[in-house]
């Protein structure tokens, strides 16, 4: 068998990776989308749109719904949202070790603004971990499920795509991965796993690895 290329860079997506944030994003989500005259349950949410751009839910509520929301209700969400993360935003369990032992550089590639990504790893001690190393799928065409913020990402840190692991809660993220020819490692132990079903919905885009406790990162990435 061909052994795995050296790793150079993990990359980290932010939200239910980091930090374990997804339960709260739906949860105003929901909210804003009751004003808008739609009802959404969690599961349609987590379905349609874990993982992705702001552009991307834009464009599932023009095709799926029909309804258009205004830069002024989006911009209402993300303060409703901010307040929420102020008030009950924590990390993930485990992740303050996990990044002190990897001994690799190690990004964030998130499908969040930069405002949300940065109140996010500020919120919960989290920033000083990346510094600058921190991506957003602003900065490119296409978010997840397309590979450009990856791509990106490696090429900013100047590591070659075979070389990166990416860590993933959403299938979103897994299938962007594997499309910029990285290994995606699916993280499963956000307070959302379980509501949103990530682990069967992950399990068939076969990751090179499916984990839910944080401290069995770095024995993952030593071992792939």
């Amino acid at each position: 068998m061909r052994a795995a290329p050296k790793t150079e860079l993990v990359i980290f997506d932010c939200d239910g990776v980091l930090v374990d944030s997804e339960p709260l994003s739906i949860r105003v989500l929901i909210e804003t989308m009751r004003d808008l005259g739609l009802t959404l349950t969690e599961a349609d949410c987590y379905q349609r749109f874990l993982g992705r751009s702001l552009s991307s839910l834009k464009t599932t509520l023009r095709d799926s719904y029909h309804r258009t929301i205004t830069d002024q209700q989006l911009a209402a969400m993300r303060e409703r949202l901010y307040e929420v993360y102020r008030a009950e935003l924590k990390p993930i369990d485990g992740i303050f070790p996990v990044l002190a032992a990897l001994g690799l550089p190690c990004c964030v590639a998130s499908s969040s603004l930069p405002d949300r990504i940065r109140i996010s790893l500020e919120l919960t001690g989290l920033a000083h971990h990346f510094g600058s190393h921190v991506f957003s799928a602003t900065m490119v065409d296409h978010g997840k499920p397309a590979p450009d913020l990856f791509l990106y990402a490696a090429a900013q840190m100047g590591a070659a795509p075979e070389r990166c692991i990416v860590i993933e809660d959403s299938p979103a993220g897994i299938e962007a991965a594997h499309r910029a020819g990285m290994r995606a490692f699916a993280f499963v132990g956000g307070s959302h796993a379980a509501p949103a079903g990530l682990r069967a919905t992950i399990a068939s885009l076969r990751p090179e690895a499916i984990f839910d406790r944080m401290d069995e990162l770095p024995a993952l990435i030593s071992s792939n």
